[in-house]
């Protein structure tokens, strides 16, 4: 979500799915479990050094001689020399991916949307995930309407929109901050951190698509800038970093509103110039672009509207953000200060429930054939290229003989782990009971990444690492409907629900 996280990783060659023979029922088998266990490396107690790491005649400083002989001592143990020369070598997480994990997470689904959207989406090096699974979920519908086999929105569009409204945001902010909050201050150092980041949120996406709607991908293409958008987000953020101090002092030396505001337009005015420049210029939002499309049956078709009339099919405004954050009550509705692109827009707001409902939905949207919305953490136990997402890929226990075991709040609550990625969920495999088992991920990292652009995830992984499903509210009970009635828990900017995908 606009962190390296939610940047794509090099393209690897494609992984497709195989169709494996079912095993006669005539004769016993292993498991996965049982075939993969056979071959493991038993864990016996661990072999104690004599020598500790520590200083012993003063345990809070490391003593060096004493971690040498430890390291020897460590180092006799055949187990840790074929880790070291395995370990050492190669990346960890791949040497210790567990096979059995890698066989049950298959692209097979007993639950899947009509339709999914097509061709799978690049973001390529800029952090705008939460545009493309957005875009992504939007297709599906236009695709359907104008009856297209293959279709994109404009993810730039919405790019270059939300740059210049958390532009604006920003200098708001920093004006807001001014009299109350020193510039070293952890509310102004949290705003300066990423004036313009390419990360976002579902309720931004609503801001932008209200204001200024959508448009079909081939009448505003994605610049360089957009595809690589780095060197672009440091001039703009070098740029608002140095106008936000001089509002500040403008602020304090007691300047006039209309000296403030003439001031923030010049730099409103920098900042549209340059996203112009490096990104192109948009269609106006209330005049009509003339888009040519080509029908499943082979016929050329023109649609003419704009882009705010494009939108309105969408229904954006309609559907509510269900997270799971176990640090806080459930059945509670919360809100991130200072967290926004549109200002005076729809602020963040999340209905925080346990994963139980957030998943019931989930499944419940998939049996109306509606895609999802959903962020989590996406680098944590998972393979990009194999597109496996799933709490048992990797045995770091096996391997460094550590026990990893901290819950869902405590990541939290440690800064562990947040939203880093966006994506959109197609298809679950449900049990005989109805219970998920592993979901299909569409992810905007082309098709190089998993299977042609898929992911796999476990119903565990679920549990562990995502954090927001965007649903429909009729697809909840009245109680939780009702949680959006409620004065909001405000959590500050920096905490980890405040992260962008």
């Amino acid at each position: 979500m606009g962190n390296a996280e939610s940047t794509p990783t090099p393209p690897q060659p494609p992984m497709r799915a195989v169709r494996r023979r079912q095993p006669s029922t005539s004769t016993p088998t292993q498991s996965l479990d049982e075939k993969f266990d056979a071959v493991r490396i038993d864990h016996h107690q661990p072999s104690v050094s004599n020598h500790s790491v520590l200083s012993t005649s003063d345990p809070e400083h490391v003593s060096g001689a004493q971690t040498t002989q430890f390291v020897r001592d460590l180092l006799k143990d055949s187990k840790n020399r074929l880790g070291l020369s395995a370990l050492s070598t190669a990346n960890p997480s791949t040497v210790l991916e567990i096979p059995s994990a890698i066989l049950k997470d298959t692209q097979t689904f007993n639950l899947t949307i009509p339709h999914e959207g097509t061709p799978v989406t690049n973001q390529r090096s800029s952090g705008r995930c939460w545009i493309f699974a957005a875009t992504n979920v939007f297709r599906i519908a236009i695709q359907q309407k104008y009856d297209i086999k293959s279709f994109e929105l404009s993810q730039a569009y919405l790019f270059f929109w939300d740059k210049v409204e958390k532009a604006n945001y920003f200098l708001e902010s920093i004006l807001d901050s001014a009299e109350d909050y020193d510039v070293d201050s952890r509310l102004v150092s949290a705003l300066m951190a990423s004036p313009v980041g390419d990360g976002g949120q579902w309720d931004m996406i609503v801001n932008l698509v209200a204001k200024y709607g959508i448009v079909p991908q081939t009448l505003y293409p994605d610049s360089w800038n957009a595809q690589n958008s780095s060197t672009m987000d440091r001039l703009l953020t070098t740029k608002l970093r140095e106008d936000g101090l001089k509002l500040r002092a403008l602020r304090k030396d007691g300047a006039s509103e209309g000296k403030i505001a003439a001031a923030k337009e010049e730099m409103m005015q920098d900042v549209v110039r340059i996203l112009t420049l490096c990104l192109g210029p948009p269609p106006a939002a209330d005049e009509k672009f003339a888009w040519e499309y080509t029908t499943t049956k082979h016929q050329v078709k023109t649609a003419s509207l704009t882009p705010l009339d494009f939108a309105e099919s969408m229904e954006v405004k309609k559907f509510i953000s269900l997270v799971n954050d176990p640090r806080n009550a459930y059945n509670r509705l919360l809100t991130v200060d200072h967290l926004g692109n549109v200002w005076d827009g729809r602020p963040i707001t999340y209905v925080n429930v346990d994963n139980k409902v957030l998943k019931q939905a989930c499944v419940a949207m998939l049996k109306k054939g509606l895609p999802i919305f959903f962020g989590s953490d996406v680098g944590k136990m998972s393979d990009s290229q194999k597109g496996i997402m799933d709490t048992a890929l990797v045995d770091y226990e096996l391997g460094f003989n550590v026990k990893l075991g901290m819950s869902k709040a405590q990541r939290l609550l440690t800064g562990e782990s947040q939203m880093t990625h966006a994506m959109v969920l197609t298809a679950v495999h449900l049990d005989k009971d109805g219970k998920p088992l592993r979901w299909r991920v569409e992810n905007s990292w082309s098709v190089t990444a998993g299977t042609e652009g898929y992911f796999v995830m476990s119903d565990a992984w679920m549990d562990e690492f995502c954090y927001q499903a965007v649903v429909d509210p009729s697809v909840v009970s009245k109680e939780v409907r009702d949680v959006l009635s409620q004065k909001a828990k405000v959590l500050p900017l920096w905490d980890p629900m405040g992260a962008l995908a």
